[in-house]
């Protein structure tokens, strides 16, 4: 080992070898900053021309695809014998493959995430007990932020298996509000109040119009549901206004909700 170890450590400093090495780090600096320009340029093209996460996977796929050719060409460069080299990495593949059945799983389950288009970079989602803003839709999972400013990883094969809800995917969306009147409640009143109220609202839409609906009459009171349509970044600003509203003008018509048994305090829904 003592007479091996010097030799080759002579080998490495005779001229041609120096020559190659040097050759191999220029091939993988300059290798390095043309892919980086590359995918910079495409990216800038394809955001023009795609969605998002659509633009995201090409530049990996390039990235990726760059990288590899970069890393055979630098072996090359070095002398290495490819033959062996891959005969050697398709092993490892293989045993790699099965060691990572669930990323593999969560790769093809993104495609079809993003095929699909059931949702974009932006949209406001729900899934389960789950609901914010999609920060990414990469290859592995989804990156989300709730409106508590927490981080969430969603697996991409658990967003298959289950129901998502994409709640900003149209321009303007619905909001629903449930009472129950006492019985002895004046509901034409009440269905011009709260149609007077929508009116008022400046952020609610009078197309498609807002509607009252009296679902049944129970023993407890009238159950009525009262519906309103909105632009859909106008959430906050929309329910505010017409709980605020309403608890106005309840209050100064003598309005008065159901109280459920055992329970002091009415209870208003939406």
């Amino acid at each position: 080992m003592r007479s091996i170890l010097p030799e080759q450590i002579v080998a490495f400093f005779e001229p041609e070898n120096i020559t190659r090495f040097f050759w191999a780090i220029v091939v993988l600096i300059l290798g390095f900053l043309a892919l980086k320009l590359i995918v910079f340029f495409v990216g800038r093209w394809l955001e023009k021309r795609l969605s998002p996460q659509s633009a995201m996977i090409i530049r990996k796929a390039i990235l990726y695809t760059g990288m590899t050719i970069l890393v055979v060409s630098l072996l090359a460069q070095l002398g290495t014998n490819l033959t062996a080299f891959l005969g050697a990495a398709g092993i490892a593949g293989v045993a790699v493959g099965f060691a990572a059945q669930t990323s593999i799983s969560n790769i093809i389950s993104g495609i079809f995430l993003i095929s699909e288009k059931a949702f974009t970079v932006g949209d406001v989602i729900n899934i389960g007990s789950t609901t914010g803003t999609i920060l990414s839709i990469d290859l592995l999972s989804v990156k989300i932020r709730t409106f508590d400013n927490r981080f969430i990883r969603l697996p991409n094969e658990n967003l298959i298996k289950t129901e998502v809800t994409n709640i900003t995917r149209f321009p303007i969306r619905r909001m629903d509000f449930e009472f129950t009147l006492e019985r002895h409640g004046d509901l034409v009143r009440v269905r011009e109040l709260l149609l007077e109220l929508a009116r008022e609202t400046t952020v609610t839409l009078d197309e498609p119009e807002p509607f009252f609906v009296i679902k049944q009459i129970t023993p407890l009171g009238v159950e009525v549901l009262f519906g309103v349509w909105f632009p859909k970044d106008q959430f906050l600003a929309t329910k505010n206004g017409i709980l605020m509203g309403m608890h106005e003008k309840f209050a100064a018509e003598g309005v008065e909700l159901a109280r459920y048994p055992f329970v002091n305090d009415p209870v208003l829904r939406t």
